[in-house]
């Protein structure tokens, strides 16, 4: 087994890899079209970012039909954790009990939230 490098996605990337989370699957039109509700974007740069996740394997790519089907190649999760062990290593010195008290103190938690993290918490403790 070969040792891939594991790629972490730019900020457009990601972008776009929440709107193939979402969807599931997308062509470059729906992507483009998601893109636009919130930013300034042209429908050449979404084939150009796709194209290019494509040959990252961040995404697959379904050409089976004149129009391309994309769908994203990592996990929500997966990502989610990559990032974010990256975060707790630099930003707090390896700490992740120092990034849940800033998250904390920086954002009002609604009571569901705070139950489950109180959940996990006693589940942590047994």
């Amino acid at each position: 087994m070969t040792n891939m490098k594991i790629l972490k996605p730019t900020e457009s990337e990601l972008e776009i890899l929440q709107i193939l989370w979402n969807k599931g699957t997308a062509t470059v039109r729906e992507v483009h079209e998601e893109l636009s509700k919130t930013k300034d974007s042209g429908y050449t740069t979404s084939l150009k970012l796709l194209q290019i996740m494509f040959e990252k394997g961040l995404v697959t790519r379904d050409d089976s039909n004149k129009t391309h089907i994309y769908e994203a190649a990592v996990s929500r999760q997966k990502t989610q954790k990559q990032f974010l062990d990256k975060m707790i290593n630099t930003l707090f010195a390896g700490s992740s009990a120092q990034l849940v008290l800033q998250a904390l103190g920086n954002q009002k938690a609604s009571r569901d939230e705070l139950n489950e993290i109180q959940k996990y918490l006693d589940n942590l403790k047994k």
